[in-house]
Order: structure tokens, then sequence, then C-alpha cells
């Protein structure tokens, strides 16, 4: 990935507000990525200072090595997971 392109997947990540979350894939499509799997390889290699844990699989879902923390970030900002999953209301939309 080039800088420009990881400095738009930084800003749209950086731009979720709390509360709310949205999907690898859909920050992959904003950013003109062809997998969703960058932007999950992004975040983990250099996402510690972004709001990593606002983005979720297409389901609602936590990556497994993650989840436990992620799931409390986000029941900090008041998003409370039910069976390891976000709630549908909350769930990122494809489009």
């Amino acid at each position: 990935m080039d800088d420009a392109t990881v400095e738009r997947v930084r800003a749209l990540v950086r731009a979720i507000p709390p509360g709310q979350v949205r999907s690898y894939g859909e920050i992959a499509d904003e950013a003109g990525l062809s997998s969703a799997r960058l932007v999950g390889r992004l975040l983990a290699e250099d996402g510690h200072d972004l709001p990593w844990h606002r983005v979720v699989r297409a389901n609602g879902t936590f990556a497994p090595h993650i989840a436990a923390e992620q799931a409390a970030r986000l029941r900090v900002e008041g998003v409370l997971a039910a069976d390891g999953r976000v709630p549908a209301e909350l769930r990122p939309r494809r489009r």
C-alpha cells in the first residue's frame, strides 16, 4: 500500500464516531482497496493510535484474537455486543 492509501485508511478509521462501528469492507471500499483484509493488516501493524475497536466484520462479529478487548472498548462507548456480535441496528450496511 502506498503512503497516501495508508493515510486514507487511517483517516477513515479516525473519523468513526464513538459508539458507532464500520466494517473492514466499508473502509476498504472508501479507501479504494480491493480487499478488506488489507484494512485489518494495516490496523494490526499501524493502528495502535487509532480507534481500531470501531472496525468490525461485516456480520458484526469481532476477530477472535482481539474480541475481548474490542468488546470491552466498545462497551465503554455504549455499544453492547450480544453473543459476540454488534447489535443489528449498529452493524455496517453493505452498499
